[in-house]
């Protein structure tokens, strides 16, 4: 059995440093773990697995430490994945850059989702560029492209949608 779990609080509380031994305490092991700070916030994400009682033991001590250390706690038990839809996309990695506007991760998404493109994970970020004074937005996505989808006319048809919203974009292949 799976536990995934968000921890959020403030950076100078150690969360970390008390889930990590309950984790163990309880006979769970940890299957994925992503910590990191965000301003003045501390985000966590970690998949935790173990048989049945072990992951109620550790619920029960995960609520004990939210109230102790004043952090947010948000746990779901997963359904399995199903491996062989995942083991037939092609895994690809893309990267943007383009001038900090609300909507540009939003139109990436909807045009991966539009086209039955499951994301994996994201991340980005806003930064003051060089030598100009504009914010600049970063994002970098790993994403399962399904095979009914022809590759060369997905990338053809990608790169012309991130040259009508100014994008510049690298979508490559990830090498196993």
């Amino acid at each position: 059995m799976q536990l995934a779990i968000t921890v959020l609080g403030s950076h100078q509380v150690n969360f970390i440093g008390e889930i990590l031994p309950a984790i163990r305490d309880c006979n769970c092991t940890i299957i994925e773990l992503r910590s990191s700070h965000l301003g003045q916030s501390a985000a966590a994400y970690l998949l935790v697995q173990g048989n049945w009682n072990q992951i109620a033991k550790f619920e029960n001590t995960l609520e004990a430490i939210q109230k102790r250390l004043e952090i947010k706690v948000h746990t779901l038990r997963p359904e399995p994945k199903d491996k062989e839809k995942s083991k037939e996309c092609v895994p690809y990695s893309l990267e943007t850059i383009s001038l900090d506007k609300d909507s540009v991760v939003e139109s990436i998404t909807s045009f991966l989702f539009d086209r039955d493109i499951e994301i994996e994970e994201i991340s980005g970020s806003s930064y003051q560029a060089p030598y100009i004074q504009t914010s600049v937005f970063s994002s970098k996505f790993i994403i399962l492209i399904p095979p009914k989808l022809p590759l060369l006319s997905l990338r053809e048809e990608f790169l012309d949608f991130c040259d009508q919203l100014n994008i510049d974009a690298i979508l490559e292949p990830i090498k196993r």
